[in-house]
């Protein structure tokens, strides 16, 4: 008998990039993604992790890179991360591919997601488990750019 996929967390579901324990073996204590997004820059830092999840850590950045608001401190679990890139089946599309930016040429997996009018594009580097690298919204015939990790840190 085959183990179940555990990047598969239910029927009907698209498989994720990462599963559960790939999040929390590429994102120990001390992690630091810099995030551009258009309200600015946001530093998301893994502060404590153990079995079960990581208290992580958002600091608003200037341009400068220095702190410019209050630290927001959250509890996830690991499997809670892991479900932010499940996504319909039927909605999903999933290619392997190449993403030259500010984090140099990474390869990627690049989930195209279908949600009503709007089409979303999550670009995951194979070699950093954790959140997109980058996405894209399309609406409209306008396509915008609402994420972006410009730096990660240990």
């Amino acid at each position: 008998m085959t183990a179940p996929d555990p990047h598969v967390l239910a029927p009907g579901l698209a498989p994720t990039p990462f599963s559960a324990a790939e999040i929390r073996a590429g994102c120990p204590a001390g992690r630091v993604s810099i995030v551009r997004t258009p309200d600015g820059l946001t530093a998301i830092r893994f502060a404590e992790g153990d079995d079960d999840g990581a208290w992580i850590e958002d600091t608003p950045l200037d341009e400068t890179g220095k702190p410019s608001g209050p630290v927001e401190r959250e509890r996830s679990t690991w499997l809670e991360l892991q479900e932010h890139a499940a996504f319909p089946v039927e909605h999903t599309r999933i290619d392997r591919c190449e993403l030259l930016g500010p984090l140099e040429q990474r390869r990627c997996l690049r989930y195209t997601v279908r949600r009503g009018e709007a089409t979303l594009v999550f670009w995951f580097a194979v070699d950093l488990p954790g959140m997109p690298i980058r996405v894209e919204r399309t609406e409209g015939g306008v396509t915008r750019t609402t994420l972006e990790v410009i730096r990660v840190g240990f």
